[in-house]
């Protein structure tokens, strides 16, 4: 019988496991319930991809992150393992395909998207599924003391009662003790086991930067530092502005956000991460399955709201293990900045009720009517005709979502789709396309496949680079179509829906319950604060900051970040003989340093200091003198 590390070694080349790898997949074979706790790079992927090749059946792996799925997939099928996913843009016969596989035993790893595990496709056919278990990846965002919870993923329950007496692995790179007890409850656990890894990153120096001008001293680090940088800023406007300002100043550099086309994005993504461009400046919708090892800065502009977040994004820096920072860029305003989120995530209750009784007038509800009524929700409308401000209605509605009255879906699965009217027969015999419409159609036939069996949810951003055409002009081209009964195109809608679960009550008579708001409320003020003690507190070091906030207490000083350098000693014949050897002007490898007759230790602590005050500069493997 195989062993795990000898499945390690058949598929991945490796000789053992690192960290706690081993001890959870032991976990999982033996039939406990388990939770992992492993830092960004941790090698999360390999705690259930290894025992689901050694196990009979499938393993159903939920995760949100629909491009991290893709690219597992794809991954896994190159090492000859039977892999595949189920996610928004499919077919309904391409989603009844892969379930019916996984049926009959020719997939071993199934993904799969949280909002997913509710269609009556998907339950109906894991009846009929031999599952070996059931990975939950992001499991912090089961948790309603989470700072990312998602409700879909509370439908993970369900799937249990479904799957009873499989068990469930769950993995996250970001849980507080509470966070982590309420994953093991919300996923039901019963004998769970739980392992946990040092959250703390030896390689990666956190440095906080007081900056009244931080567009000035973003340049100033970058030009200090080489090498690959994620610049996160708090708003899709920003990016581009960002982006623009670097570029300008002659640094390469790229802007993302979760508003983009698919197809820019991954354009923008694959030049980043292929180095034709230096710098990312995105939100935080960029970064989560990132594989990119050699980021050497991760630079916030704006101040997270939460230490998780914060420490999720730091981290994609020095995933190769190699010397990175992540650098927080701080002064007064952000204080009254993040104050002001929590009156903006968590609005007076007599505003919440103010706007689901406007919400009724909005769409003609009377009361005791509507349950079960969806309706498009076109929420600039709403806020010009009611005069809410839109931050603090987007809020309200989601607060309304959490105490039962309404179902607010901000991002409905109503993408553009289509569906050939005639057969591949007909199609070939027609004679009088004109225009881009042949090489739009070559385009959807090489891209999708079941077009002329149901409709096929398309990208036409997708669709454009393929044809070489602009997407505006794939667009007409698919209305002409439509137009002429060759196809049916439904073009997408971004317009988020309303649903009301329950009838319509009088707004006086809503209840907001304390564990959906003051709760709530309450565990979000106190990120914050955890948050902007970390910015102003320079007496503790901060990577021992960061590792208290998720539980490690017994943590030791990193010696490397900026809190560190200032308390410590640093050799001066060390740092003299260092810029002595740049005093040429010149860039040198690193490894020159070697000459020097410095200990390692000694080398290490003056080159540290040297790169911190900025007075030597790294770019790759080389050294070079401001």
């Amino acid at each position: 019988m195989d062993t795990p590390r000898k499945v390690l070694k058949r598929y991945w080349g490796y000789d053992d496991f690192r960290g706690i790898q081993r001890d959870i997949i032991d976990s999982l074979l033996d039939g406990h319930d388990t939770l992992g706790l492993m830092p960004t790079g941790g090698g999360k992927s390999i705690c259930f991809q290894v025992p689901a090749l050694m196990l009979e059946g499938v393993c159903i792996v939920i995760t949100p992150l629909i491009a991290l799925m893709k690219d597992q997939v794809a991954h896994l099928r190159k090492r000859g393992i039977l892999a595949s996913a189920i996610y928004s843009g499919m077919s309904r016969q391409e989603i009844i395909t892969v379930l019916e596989n996984a049926i009959f035993g020719g997939v071993k790893l199934l993904y799969v998207s949280p909002e997913r595990l509710a269609s009556e496709i998907f339950q109906v056919k894991l009846r009929h599924m031999q599952v070996s278990f059931i990975t939950v990846d992001e499991a912090h965002c089961i948790s309603q003391w989470g700072y990312d919870f998602r409700p879909s993923y509370l439908e993970i329950a369900h799937i249990r009662e479904i799957k009873p007496g499989i068990p469930v692995l769950a993995l996250t790179a970001t849980a507080t003790p509470q966070v982590a007890d309420d994953i093991q409850h919300q996923l039901a656990f019963t004998d769970g086991k739980l392992f946990r890894m040092s959250f703390q990153r030896k390689n990666l120096s956190y440095v906080v930067r007081t900056a009244p001008d931080k567009e000035a001293e973003l340049l100033h680090i970058l030009r200090s530092m080489g090498g690959s940088a994620i610049v996160y800023v708090r708003s899709r406007r920003r990016t581009k502005e960002i982006a623009e300002l670097l570029t300008e100043e002659g640094i390469p550099a790229t802007h993302y956000h979760a508003g983009l086309e698919p197809a820019v994005k991954d354009e923008r993504q694959k030049e980043w991460h292929d180095d034709q461009v230096r710098v990312m400046v995105a939100t935080n919708a960029f970064g989560m399955g990132i594989d990119k090892p050699d980021v050497r800065l991760v630079i916030h502009i704006d101040c997270p709201d939460s230490p998780e977040a914060y420490f999720q994004e730091a981290g994609r820096a020095g995933r190769d293990d190699q010397r990175s920072w992540a650098v927080l860029l701080y002064n007064s305003s952000d204080q009254r900045k993040l104050h002001k989120r929590v009156f903006d995530t968590f609005p007076e209750k007599e505003t919440i009720r103010e706007i689901y009784d406007h919400l009724a007038y909005f769409f003609e509800i009377g009361v005791g009517s509507g349950r079960g009524a969806t309706f498009a929700f076109d929420i600039e409308k709403f806020c010009r005709v009611f005069r809410h401000f839109p931050v603090q209605a987007h809020a309200a509605l989601q607060i309304l979502d959490r105490c039962g009255y309404i179902h607010y879906d901000t991002d409905p699965d109503n993408r553009s789709r289509l569906f050939f009217l005639l057969n591949r027969f007909e199609l070939n015999q027609l004679e009088r396309l004109v225009g881009n419409e042949e090489r739009v159609i070559t385009a959807l036939l090489r891209l999708y496949g079941g077009l002329f069996t149901d409709y096929c949810y398309i990208e036409e951003s997708y669709v454009a680079v393929q044809a070489k055409l602009t997407r505006q002009e794939v667009y007409e081209t698919l209305k002409e179509l439509r137009r002429r009964h060759i196809l049916d195109y439904v073009p997408q809608s971004s317009t988020p829906l309303i649903t009301y679960t329950l009838r319509r009550e009088d707004g006086c008579n809503i209840v907001i319950p304390p564990s959906v708001y003051e709760e709530r409320r309450a565990q979000y003020e106190a990120r914050i604060n955890h948050m902007l003690r970390y910015a102003t507190d320079s007496t503790v070091c901060r990577s021992r900051q960061l590792l208290d906030y998720f539980g490690e207490t017994d943590s030791e000083d990193c010696g490397h970040c900026d809190v560190c350098l200032k308390k410590r000693p640093v050799g001066k014949d060390a740092r003299e003989q260092i810029l002595e050897l740049l005093g040429d002007g010149r860039a040198h490898p690193i490894s020159e340093l070697r000459k020097l007759s410095l200990t390692k230790a000694k080398m290490d602590e003056a080159l540290e200091w040297l790169v911190q005050e900025e007075k030597v500069f790294i770019d790759g493997g080389e050294l070079r003198k401001k």
